[in-house]
């Protein structure tokens, strides 16, 4: 048994949520050979908190099909870093990734996704916060059932506190009915005011609900807010397909990387018998992930209990974690986190040299 041997059996696995190979992902932290039987320490970029042991059991029973080892011990643990982000801005502090929400258009179900995602980041073990972005429109604040001033310290604002989140929004700022009648220049200077100067405390993810569309606003802001990756909205329909693409170039001109494509009512499931319909057309955004050679991230449903979820502010990933729309939600945090976590990383961080042990058994 060689470290070489060991080094292609880890690179016959597949870790499906960042979409490469162990070794190619760089997960691969420490190995341990004594005659045929190994250690092996994983670290993942992303949280994992309940599927960890079910991927180090995987990895084992792989190792362990190879007659060249006779038994194998298998740690999984993970660890969030920080990202690059456009070359002529820096990361915030005690912000390690901003991933942008954003979509061609509105109607897209874009804030409701950003929310589940933001819930589902969390529920992976992840310390994630929430930005309303949609100055005009905020709804996060309803979403999440929370509302009233936050508290000032010093020169920052408090973050308010929902299901776990630290979140911040124009919303709690105004009164409900109060219409945002603001120029660009006044959106984009209120955008920066409330990311700049909210304390936000050590977060792994900040996750940014960009308003809908392509126009000034929306790329003046990705100019400047220093973001890791962006995931596109879109709906399988031709006119929501059209605008997402645009989003997609919109991204690619401010050189924020997209993580990928998410197909939202995708298709619809019937409150009275279950039945399930694709009302609005078949492989849209699996079309456009091909198009632009990005991955699919996820398909989610069109669903009556979404909706009825995100009126109460409880959405599904809180109401219903262990139901099938609220699973959906986690394997797409999943895969947009693993995804983030194979891109280049922020100039500070250094990955460490892989350790060979060679001396005593295998865990």
């Amino acid at each position: 048994m060689t470290k070489d041997y060991l080094m292609d059996l880890l690179a016959k696995i597949e870790d499906e949520r960042a979409g490469l190979d162990l070794v190619s992902a760089g997960a691969v932290r420490e190995i341990g050979i004594h005659e045929n039987s190994v250690s092996v320490d994983i670290r993942l970029g992303y949280p994992l908190a309940d599927g960890g042991e079910k991927l180090a059991m995987e990895i084992k029973s792989r190792l362990e099909s190879d007659p060249g080892v006779s038994s194998a011990g298998v740690n999984v643990s993970y660890k969030i870093m920080p990202h690059k982000v456009q070359e002529d801005l820096k990361p915030l502090d005690s912000i390690a990734n901003i991933i942008a929400v954003g979509s061609g258009k509105g109607g897209v179900g874009k804030s409701t996704t950003a929310v589940n995602l933001a819930l589902a980041l969390q529920l992976e073990g992840a310390r994630v916060g929430l930005l309303d972005a949609d100055i005009y429109g905020p709804s996060i604040p309803t979403m999440l059932g929370v509302s009233g001033q936050p508290e000032i310290e010093g020169e920052k604002i408090i973050p308010i506190k929902a299901h776990g989140l630290q979140v911040m929004s124009i919303g709690f700022l105004i009164e409900e009915d109060t219409p945002m009648i603001w120029r660009g220049p006044m959106v984009t200077s209120a955008l920066q005011q409330l990311l700049g100067e909210t304390k936000w405390e050590n977060l792994d993810y900040l996750v940014i609900d960009l308003p809908p569309g392509t126009g000034d606003i929306q790329l003046t802001l990705a100019q400047r807010i220093p973001v890791s990756g962006a995931v596109i909205i879109t709906t399988p329909q031709d006119i929501a397909l059209i605008d997402a693409r645009r989003a997609f170039h919109m991204f690619r001109k401010v050189k924020v990387p997209v993580l990928g494509v998410v197909e939202n009512m995708s298709t619809h499931i019937c409150t009275s018998c279950g039945h399930e319909e694709a009302i609005f057309g078949q492989g849209g955004g699996e079309q456009m992930a091909k198009d632009f050679d990005l991955p699919l991230l996820g398909q989610l449903p069109l669903a009556s209990e979404i909706r009825s979820s995100l009126d109460a502010g409880q959405p599904s990933v809180v109401q219903s974690p262990d139901s099938p729309i609220a699973k959906s939600f986690r394997q797409l945090a999943l895969r947009t986190s693993g995804e983030l976590s194979v891109k280049p990383r922020s100039m500070t961080f250094k990955m460490p040299e892989i350790v060979v042990q060679n001396q005593g058994p295998a865990a």
